[in-house]
């Protein structure tokens, strides 16, 4: 049976019921219903945290709404990323939770300045997407000299050049340990990668002295991989590990990947089935072995295969290409992935600026419907304005829609001028609404007190629009400065 979130009744029943509002719901109930659709966290109701007396429910609570799929948690002095955490085996039927994450190796054949610029280049890389900053999440130190004084080296080098958490990449235990004594967990939490059929003891010794996660690998073997899960739960109680049942490509080798990572999840979302409940690692780096000829062929074959494991439930995927061509299908699809089907993907409200602009600058509105804003954003950039761009919360809904469904109101674009500070960023009190909310007008105007103008229903024409009608005779007229 798969697994199936507490009803609201049995969550209500293990809260305090003081209706207290601490954790910014009305009552409770409320609390419970959004528990249980996993918007909010048990650490949000502060009595349930605070008072021993609740002890007791809060353990019973953590267990009706854990995971099947373990979460582990990956940590840097300055950055955490969390793996696994998953509960459902189809996006549509819950929200998938903690993205794949996303890392790129370096190795210790490199030279310091080559793994220094490597390192920049990892940290540096973004791509806005429909509002987002998108990233990538963490850096994988390869052993290649198989040398516990280079590795420990070139970790350091890392480590001292880099926000992100680390991958530790060795199936030698002596040269993992030499890592791991260099970075002093708990400041860092780094993975283990990885332990085997040969040297699965070794290595679990070590990921228990250090208090870090484990992956074990077994390419092409199933029964080996959950043999070696059971082993290392069960006889040397390990709690934190990840699964890599072996990237490959080539005859037979594909459709293997594809039905292991599947079959993997299946049993953890659908059976529960403990031995498979932990997150899945991936390597598309693979294919650099695996494959000869022309690089582009090889760089094509990993953008594929780390797109591919994304959507057959990787968890975190280790790749080598830094080329943007290859990186941003991944951190594109992994955006569409993991956004909430139940609901309008959407960019934070707010004030954003547009090219360079100044207390005289035109002021438009729009929704954070994430492809309004988008489009809204790219024709302004293209027509080159100087603007301020005021994004009001319409609970990701477009400008007709919000509109008809009364989420694009007067009181909520003073409410955002209002937050914003607004008034202290222009001289003049005009707004600049898009031309299929000119119904709201009046109301915008007697809400917000100040001066509404109806602009082009289409974006493409904020251009013209603005060029004809914020002259500097047309500002005169309207505010009078």
């Amino acid at each position: 049976m798969p697994w199936k979130p507490p009803t609201p009744i049995e969550v209500y029943q293990l809260l305090p019921k003081t209706n207290c509002g601490r954790c910014g719901e009305a009552n409770c109930m409320a609390f419970a219903v959004r528990l249980i659709s996993l918007e909010v966290k048990l650490e949000d109701c502060p009595p349930l945290i605070e008072e021993e007396r609740y002890r007791g429910s809060y353990e019973k609570l953590r267990g009706l709404l854990s995971p099947p799929i373990k979460e582990v948690v990956l940590r840097s002095p300055k950055r955490i990323v969390k793996i696994g955490g998953k509960y459902v085996l189809f996006r549509h039927e819950l929200k998938y939770h903690n993205p794949t994450a996303i890392a790129v190796d370096v190795d210790d054949s490199m030279e310091t300045e080559v793994i220094i610029k490597r390192v920049k280049m990892i940290e540096g890389f973004e791509y806005e997407y429909v509002g987002q900053k998108l990233k990538l999440d963490a850096i994988a130190v390869r052993s290649v000299t198989n040398d516990p004084k280079k590795f420990a080296k070139t970790v350091y080098t890392v480590a001292e050049n880099s926000t992100l958490p680390l991958i530790l990449c060795s199936t030698n235990p002596t040269v993992v340990e030499a890592a791991l004594d260099v970075l002093n967990p708990p400041h860092h939490r780094p993975l283990i990668y990885a332990a085997t059929k040969d040297n699965w003891r070794e290595m679990a010794e070590i990921a228990k002295r250090f208090d870090v996660p484990l992956t074990i690998t077994a390419p092409g073997d199933l029964d080996m991989l959950v043999s070696l899960a059971k082993t290392l739960s069960e006889d040397m109680e390990l709690k934190e590990l990840a699964l890599d049942p072996g990237c490959l490509v080539g005859v037979g080798g594909l459709s293997y990947t594809i039905r292991a990572y599947s079959w993997l999840r299946y049993k953890a979302a659908y059976d529960l089935w403990r031995y498979a409940g932990y997150p899945l690692v991936g390597t598309p780096i693979s294919v650099w072995a695996q494959m000869g000829g022309d690089l582009r062929d090889v760089m094509w074959w990993e953008a594929i295969l780390a797109v591919m494991l994304m959507t057959r439930y990787a968890d975190l995927i280790i790749v080598h290409s830094l080329d943007g061509w290859v990186l941003l299908p991944q951190v594109m699809w992994r955006f569409q992935l993991y956004t909430d089907p139940r609901k309008p993907v959407s960019v934070p409200p707010g004030l954003r600026e547009i090219g360079k602009p100044d207390e005289m600058s035109p002021v438009l509105v729009t929704t954070n419907y994430a492809l309004t804003y988008s489009l809204v954003l790219s024709d302004a950039e293209k027509a080159k304005v100087n603007a301020w761009l005021l994004v009001i919360d319409t609970e990701g809904l477009a400008v007709d829609v919000s509109v008809a469904g009364r989420k694009f109101t007067g009181d909520k674009v003073a409410e955002t001028i209002k937050s914003t500070g607004l008034e202290k960023r222009v001289s003049h009190r005009v707004l600049i609404i898009p031309g299929k909310a000119a119904r709201v007008s009046g109301e915008v105007e007697d809400m917000t007190k100040w001066r509404v103008l109806v602009g082009p229903t289409d974006s493409s024409e904020i251009g013209k629009w603005l060029e004809k009608n914020w002259t500097p005779e047309k500002i005169k007229e309207l505010t009078g400065l």
